[in-house]
């Protein structure tokens, strides 16, 4: 049977004020708007240090807005499979014939609604290039990137533009580097420069 998800994206009232109370307490603000479309990949930058984890699941529960991420299938299996889809868990099979890419394709084409957020770095060590697993999905799905962000040098987190992909990777991902220039991990010098591999050799 195909995973897919059909409940709302919007996080509950009492949740996503608990997540504005708890972000005020720790100082950090919003920013941007939530994308006004159903499903999106959304991908976030820069991931230097175990706090990002945090940080970001207060930052987007306070913006109203219900994650998901993936995780290995039999993590699903009972008795804890149901609590891991309540909190937003995806299962992804590395012995399924079709690859990551194609099965994150397939739950996006069988879901209503989808926030799947993704790292493109892959690991809070300095990566060589970004993994473009992210762009594949959204492109062979028919969704957009969601451009989150959280930036420790002004304590804010939040939303960028929505990316539509183009038949031209190299040029989206100038517009990706533009955006995050600015924005500050936690650890500044941890984080990765924006760049990909040549086409031939990329990988998910």
């Amino acid at each position: 049977m195909q995973f897919k998800i059909s409940k709302s994206n919007k996080e509950g009232k009492f949740l996503k004020l608990l997540a504005q109370i708890i972000l005020r307490m720790m100082g950090w603000k919003t920013e941007g708007r939530v994308p006004d479309v159903p499903k999106y990949v959304m991908i976030g930058y820069p991931h230097t240090s175990n706090w990002d984890t945090f940080i970001g699941l207060v930052v987007f529960k306070a913006m109203g807005v219900r994650l998901h991420w993936v995780g290995k299938h039999t993590l699903f299996k009972p008795p804890l499979g149901w609590f891991i889809r309540l909190m937003g868990g995806v299962p992804v099979d590395r012995k399924d014939p079709r690859d990551f890419v194609q099965q994150m394709i397939d739950v996006y084409n069988a879901s209503e609604e989808l926030v799947l957020t993704l790292s493109p770095e892959g690991t809070r060590k300095k990566p060589e290039y970004w993994k473009t697993g992210f762009y594949r999905i959204a492109k062979g799905a028919n969704v957009p990137i969601a451009l989150a962000f959280l930036d420790y040098s002004r304590k804010v987190g939040g939303f960028g533009p929505l990316i539509y992909p183009s038949d031209d990777l190299e040029k989206d991902i100038k517009i990706i580097q533009k955006f995050y220039a600015p924005v500050k991990g936690k650890f500044p010098e941890l984080q990765s420069e924006i760049r990909i591999k040549p086409k031939e050799n990329a990988q998910p």
